[in-house]
């Protein structure tokens, strides 16, 4: 039995279990492991191993990259088992094949032999055409393909059959107007009609080709279970020798434009244009054998080129590149090894790894737009030059024959978006900071995440006008009709030139027709859907509003001026010069990030008369939820630079106060709006003092009980150094009170020298300036010190962390450094803070604000712009946020800590020492570990919160919300509600406390603008200097709830959206609701009852819900129990 697939199935679950109890496996037939002599053991390293070892330190980063990748490698190979199933199914197929009967001779355009459960998959426009057709079984059958090389992947396994067409079947002038294509079409459909009776087939379906409409294929599954193993694909071809190749050099013509245009007598002394492209898709048919033989010649004793092609597959799939009308398939890289094998980049030693690398660097040092490449060895004076092929396409890759372009359907934007990612790719292998294998070969690259904008063509048949308008008739001709092939090169060469400067990259989504049932129509041009374009900026030029042109008395300023038609008017510029320009209309910054909109809106409808309703751009469609008011046009970014113009300011005159006994040696901001990242930005206000009642002894305003709340005033917090001396107390209460001496001077030198009103306490001194509140906060240095003094009974005296240290070093020092950390950030990155805004804006919608810091939040950000293997740093606010839901959804937090190196303050050894001190003591660490570089252990935001449920909610609601997201985002013809994300589930809350809207200080900054709102007793502010200090800090409903954690923190959890949420969400804790025996401790929110004869307290849950509302009167206008889970 040794060679059945028993034994072989036997040998492997020994292999198995043998590789579980971590011994190697030995071989089958000798199950006992041989016992090592002390010599063997001891051996010194065979060369092999040795230069196995040597590999791994020169290529891979570490041997973790190579087990990665050898483990990857395993996952995507076809398994023998499933081979042997495939090769079965395939004889049956050539069988069955040579079983077809024959047809009688008819026209070709008389199809009323074809029965009626069978339709031709092919658009017969026009339908009339010469030549006559009979079905004849095919001459031979020949695998071709990655399945024979063995370097077909997982997850689809496609094996490609050439059906070869009898010559008998074929005419003279074949290679006209479409005919040998609709022969094609017929010798499938009669196949696919015998085989649609087989009981041998799970499917038979039809599909085009890489999705090119005149290349139908015929694709058959396996009936059952294995109907998912595997899809052979026929591919019928003519022939050999059928065709005189000279007839199909790029230079010639093979449809007559009298045929196409359906005229009866071609026009007198009009040259016919070339068809390279027809030309290029017959001749793709003759050549299957050959590249065939070419690639296995290339792949004999070449064990790293089937790994090699299989991780440049995976890198393919990962980026969305593989699929689609000029797409950059798997056959194409690999005659592109093939090719680096012939020229000596690559050779038969290296691995799989090797040929990745060697790959990827051709790919992003050489630009097959502008100098192709030829496989031919040989050079014959009569086969046509690569000169010609550029002529006729816009990429170019010739294969050995010479005659086929491999790039034929390739738009010169898609290998330059290969070239990019192959670009970026190098640079990350070569950064030994970035996990490589997860970065390039484990994480998606869809369009939304990818890139900064993405724009949809909706209605992809309003290209019908834009061939007409582009006078591409040629172009239609030449690829039988399909308009989306030949407009969508000329709109990516018309954005490339419109958004030069703006964009590092302008790229398309490929063309896909999904497979069709054989009894229907073969779908039309216009069933690809909406096309996508996605747009990766240069941060620094996108928003720009000035285009300069020429100067106005040159020669390129005419064209300057159709480009751009009646946008472009001359300018005079401060050097003097007069050009052409063109400037555009945006005042806000969250206007100018949308100014690539205004230019690919404009450049469609005057070149391509694409009308603006067939544009879907979803660039910005989520900064309407960071909209500080309605009738604000801008995302608050503006009001953020004044109130860090406004601390400038106010520090500046701290820095020069005269008559302070210590000078002030630091300032620093510690609110979020003073590193840009507070969700709706603190906006100058005056109180009206009519909504007020006053303290007139002490010149104090209250907020009045008749009126509804005032709006709620932010103290911006800034912490003050003062210089040591030797005349500060060693005393923490004594330095208490020295701190509150200098808030009282703080706010006297402030009035006197500066008029500015302020209002001093015992921690703090409040300053109003600008409509803005200060709140400052003086720090000595040696405090937190001193805090940590303890004595020991022996009177010893030692340094401890205690809560009030750690809690004061966090708001005086860990703070202010996050804060300028984060500031500089901003400065690199001009998006980070609006990220930052729509994070928190979520989380805070979530109801999950209380629970997780916003300083973790913001760092979690931070990371995007940091580490954005494998994409780009994100240059929109929407694709930061997607990211964020991207990372917080997939990040293995319970094995990785989140390592954020900010101003690139730690090494690659630092980084390995956080992660092996984390895997020793991640017990005792936090669920949600951030390592930065002033704070590799402690992860001191996420010390106390979230806790392991609320982070598994998050996880969740992140899941939830991207796939929601992107489902909006990527289907432009309904209505795009992106703001679903941003309303919380609320159906698994006990309890939900309803709040009276008049109460809610921030109604305004609801995800839902509420339709009618209160006026708050504020108004924007005017240049008063003597005013009565506004009530500052003042949010009712943060009272309420710090009330109801303080009274049932036991009993319940409490949720709130801090911004303008009218909902508070109760959730019972389990454990509460347990019996608990009787004793007086036990007895507060609880009442007593018998079970089983014993007095037991349980919650009093209707007294409780009664409390909830005594608490809030006039505040809560209902409460409203959803479940009944307390039944005890």
């Amino acid at each position: 039995m040794a060679g059945s697939p028993e034994a072989a199935e036997e040998e492997a679950a020994a292999q198995s279990r043998a590789a579980r109890s971590g011994k190697r496996a030995a071989p089958a037939g000798d199950l006992q492991p041989a016992k090592l002599s002390r010599a063997e053991l001891y051996r010194p390293p065979t060369s092999e191993e040795l230069s196995q070892l040597k590999e791994t330190e020169d290529l891979f980063h570490s041997s973790l990259l190579r087990l990665q990748i050898e483990e990857l490698l395993k996952e995507v190979t076809l398994k023998e088992t499933k081979k042997k199933k495939i090769d079965a199914f395939l004889h049956e197929i050539s069988s069955l094949l040579s079983a077809i009967p024959e047809t009688p001779e008819t026209e070709l355009t008389d199809q009323a032999w074809l029965p009626k459960g069978v339709k031709v998959p092919f658009l017969q426009v026009p339908f009339s055409v010469k030549g006559r057709f009979r079905f004849l079984p095919p001459a031979e059958l020949k695998v071709v393909g990655s399945y024979l090389l063995g370097t077909c992947i997982k997850p689809e396994i496609n094996v490609d059959v050439a059906v070869t067409m009898p010559r008998e079947i074929f005419q003279d002038k074949d290679n006209l107007n479409q005919r040998y294509h609709r022969k094609r079409a017929l010798y499938l459909a009669h196949i696919a009609q015998h085989f649609s009776k087989e009981k041998l087939f799970g499917s038979v379906k039809f599909a085009y080709m890489n999705s090119n409409h005149l290349k139908p294929i015929l694709l058959l599954r396996p009936q059952g279970k294995d109907e998912k193993m595997v899809t052979v694909r026929l591919h019928a071809c003519p022939a050999p020798g059928l065709f005189k190749p000279s007839r199909f050099y790029p230079s010639k013509n093979n449809v007559r434009m009298a045929w196409f245009m359906e005229q009866s007598t071609p026009k007198q002394g009009a040259a016919e244009p070339p068809t390279p492209h027809y030309n290029n898709s017959i001749l793709c048919d003759t050549v299957l054998l050959s590249h065939l033989h070419f690639l296995s010649s290339a792949a004999t004793d070449f064990p790293g080129m089937k790994d090699g092609l299989a991780l440049l597959k995976v890198w393919l799939n990962q980026r969305q590149l593989s699929k689609g009308l000029g797409c950059f398939s798997g056959f194409l890289v690999s005659m592109l090894v093939g090719y680096l094998l012939m020229k000596r980049k690559i050779v038969k030693m290296m691995s799989g790894y090797q040929v990745l690398r060697s790959t990827l660097q051709f790919l992003a040092t050489t630009d097959l737009s502008v100098t192709g490449i030829s496989l031919v060895k040989d050079a014959d004076v009569s086969l046509p030059v690569l000169d010609d092929f550029h002529q006729a396409f816009e990429v170019v890759f010739v294969d050995p024959s010479g005659l086929v372009n491999l790039c034929a359907d390739m738009t010169a934007s898609k290998y330059h978006q290969v070239q990019f990612e192959a670009k970026r790719s190098m640079e990350i292998l070569d950064d030994r900071m970035v996990d490589g294998f997860q970065a390039l070969l484990m994480t998606t690259k869809p369009m939304l995440r990818t890139f900064d904008h993405v724009f949809y063509l909706k209605h992809v048949s309003k290209l019908q006008g834009a061939c007409k308008k582009m006078q591409l008739l040629n172009e239609l001709m030449d690829r039988g009709g399909n308009y989306v092939a030949a407009a969508l090169p000329f709109i990516v060469s018309l954005l490339t030139r419109g958004l030069a400067g703006r964009a590092l990259l302008v790229a398309h989504s490929l063309p896909e027709i999904p497979e069709w049932p054989i009894d229907t129509e073969p779908p039309k041009h216009k069933d690809v859907g909406p096309l996508t374009f996605g747009l990766l900026f240069v941060p620094e030029f996108a928003a720009s509003v000035l285009e300069k042109g020429p100067q106005a008395d040159l020669p390129e300023a005419q064209d300057f001026r159709t480009f751009w038609g009646e946008k472009s008017e001359l300018r005079r510029f401060q050097d003097g010069s007069i050009c052409e320009a063109v400037v555009w209309e945006a005042d806000t910054v969250c206007q100018k990030r949308l100014i690539p909109e205004q230019i690919v809106r404009h450049l469609l409808k005057l070149h391509m008369d694409v009308p603006e309703s067939s544009i879907c751009y979803t660039g910005a469609l989520l900064e309407s939820v960071i909209r500080p008011g309605r009738e604000v046009s801008g995302t608050g970014e503006e009001a953020m630079v004044s109130v860090v113009c406004s601390y400038d300011d106010l520090s500046r005159k701290l820095w020069n106060l005269k008559g302070l006994p210590l000078t002030v040696t630091a300032v620093q901001g510690v609110h979020p709006a003073l590193r840009y990242t507070d969700v709706f930005p603190p906006i100058p206000m005056k109180p009206i003092y009519s909504f007020h009642a006053q303290i007139k002894t002490k010149h104090l305003l209250l907020p009045s009980e008749e009126k509804p709340c005032p709006a709620y005033i932010a103290p911006l917090t800034i912490i003050c150094h003062m210089e040591g001396s030797g005349q500060w107390p060693q005393d923490k209460e004594a330095i208490k009170r020295i701190k509150a001496a200098f808030h009282l001077q703080l706010a006297e030198l402030l009035q006197e020298q500066h008029h500015l009103v302020c209002r001093p306490a015992v921690t703090h001194t409040d300053v109003y300036k600008d409509g803005y509140v200060f709140r400052l906060q003086v720090a000595y240095h040696r405090e937190p010190l001193i805090l940590k003094e303890v004595v020991t009974p022996e009177g010893m005296l030692k340094y401890q962390d205690t809560e009030e240290s750690r809690q004061l070093e966090l708001e005086t020092l860990h703070l202010p450094y996050l804060t300028s950390s984060l500031h500089g950030l901003q400065q690199q990155h001009p998006v980070f803070g609006s990220t930052c805004r729509l994070a928190k804006r979520w989380v805070s919608a979530q109801l999950l604000s209380d629970n997780i810091s916003e300083e973790c939040v913001d760092l979690l950000v931070a990371f995007l712009f940091l580490h954005p293997a494998p994409f780009t740093p994100p240059s929109s606010p929407q694709v930061g946020f997607l990211r964020f839901l991207n990372l917080l959804a997939t990040f293995d937090w319970k094995n990785n800590p989140l390592i954020i190196n900010l101003n690139a303050g730690l090494t690659d050894a630092d980084c390995t020492e956080i992660k092996n001190k984390f895997m020793a003591a991640r017990s005792r660490l936090p669920v949600m570990f951030i390592a930065t570089p002033k704070d590799q252990w402690s992860s001191m935001w996420t010390q106390e919160r979230p806790s392991a449920q609320i982070l598994q909610r998050l996880l969740v609601l992140a899941s939830e919300s991207l796939r929601a997201l992107e489902e909006q985002l990527m289907d432009p013809l309904n209505s795009q509600d992106v703001k679903m994300v941003f309303r919380p589930p609320l159906d698994l809350y006990d309890v939900l406390i309803h709040l009276n809207p008049n109460q809610i200080p921030r109604h305004l900054e609801g995800v839902d603008r509420p339709l009618k709102s209160f006026t708050r007793g504020v108004v924007k502010n005017s240049a008063a200097v003597k005013i009565l200090f506004p009530v500052v800090d003042y949010d009712p409903v943060q009272c309420y709830l710090q009330e109801l954690r303080d009274a049932f923190s036991d009993l319940a959890l409490f949720f709130y959206d801090k911004h303008g949420g009218e909902v508070i969400a109760v959730l019972w804790k389990p454990l509460s609701f347990q019996p608990q025996p009787f004793k007086v401790s036990n007895v507060k929110g609880r009442m007593v009852t018998s079970l089983n004869n014993e007095l037991v307290c349980v919650p009093n849950v209707e007294a409780i819900l009664e409390d909830f509302e005594v608490l809030g009167q006039g505040l809560v206008k209902s409460v409203e129990a959803r479940t009944e889970k307390w039944t005890i």
